[in-house]
């Protein structure tokens, strides 16, 4: 069963000018009411991109809707579950931890205008509004040259194009959620006080790529517990690698500046490793960034998303 970018939602292309994380617990006392809320929403989600898509051609609206482990054995109990949908149990390491957080629904959109990102949450929430709550709220932007809050560009190492999609969607290993996704959602708090400290020969150390023309270091040159060594997966000799989307974020009242990751993936192992690796070999990284949030979300694909609309996972 060959996979079919077309019936995928938007989780491999690119990360958006303008972007917004919305996080939702679902209302656990109403269940049936809410399994055909869900229904409605999967129905209207679709009509809303149509849409807007018609009013706003150049505004190139993305838009990514999952669904967490635990609201799914809610919501469809009888139906079966994606093969790596599990509620996210964090990571550990001798010096830093990622922590799991909940997380029931999840949208991220994205556009190249903010007054279209704002009209797909207005009328979204129209449907979610009443059965839902929302647990964080973040918005993003594109920062100069595609580069994180820290500095140096990102999402180098993505796979681009065509070539991303047999990494982002799932495959005939589970046929019945293929061209689905696994999304990993976490917010990072950065202490740019104290990565400004460093030179830029520190910083770039501590990432393994030059800051300004964003070459790789030599293995000599890069720490090694540099990022981008420490965040790799190369389990049985291999490098496997995610779809990224890292956006930046600030809370200008509260003094945070910060990064929402954002990794799409074929198998979350692959991100689940990469995490692992992250925290066990103390990423350099980590020294100046704080993760706060961590949930893992199933992106159902469109063809999934119109048989949660007619109620068939609900049977």
């Amino acid at each position: 069963m060959p996979l079919n970018p077309a019936d995928a939602q938007d989780v491999y292309r690119d990360a958006g000018e303008n972007v917004f994380f919305l996080t939702y617990l679902i209302d656990r006392e109403h269940l049936e009411q809410d399994r055909d809320a869900l229904a409605e929403f999967a129905d209207r989600l679709a009509a809303i991109e149509r849409s807007m898509a018609v009013r706003y051609p150049d505004a190139d609206l993305k838009v990514a809707f999952g669904i967490g482990a635990t609201a799914w054995r809610l919501l469809f109990p009888h139906a079966h579950r994606p093969k790596e949908l599990d509620d996210f149990t964090g990571a550990t390491g001798p010096k830093y931890n990622a922590p799991a957080t909940a997380g029931d629904l999840f949208l991220h959109i994205r556009a190249n205008e903010m007054a279209v990102v704002y009209e797909v949450i207005d009328q979204t929430n129209r449907f979610l509004r009443d059965w839902t709550t929302v647990i964080d709220a973040t918005p993003g932007f594109r920062y100069f040259e595609g580069r994180a809050i820290i500095g140096f560009v990102d999402g180098t190492e993505n796979p681009a194009g065509s070539d991303a999609a047999p990494y982002a969607l799932i495959g005939d290993e589970d046929p019945e959620f293929i061209n689905g996704s696994y999304a990993f959602a976490q917010k990072y708090v950065h202490n740019l006080d104290a990565w400004d400290d460093l030179d830029t020969s520190g910083q770039e150390a501590a990432i393994g790529r030059h800051k300004f023309n964003d070459l790789e270091l030599t293995d000599d040159e890069k720490l090694a517990n540099a990022h981008n060594v420490a965040s790799q997966d190369n389990q049985d000799d291999i490098e496997h690698k995610i779809v990224r989307m890292n956006v930046p974020y600030i809370n200008e009242a509260d003094n945070i500046r910060g990064t929402y990751f954002i990794g799409y993936a074929r198998h979350f192992a692959v991100t689940q490793r990469m995490l692992t690796n992250m925290f066990t070999k103390s990423d350099r990284l980590l020294d100046f960034s704080t993760p706060v949030t961590g949930c893992v979300f199933f992106i159902p694909s469109r063809s999934l998303l119109e048989r949660i609309a007619a109620g068939e996972l609900i049977d």
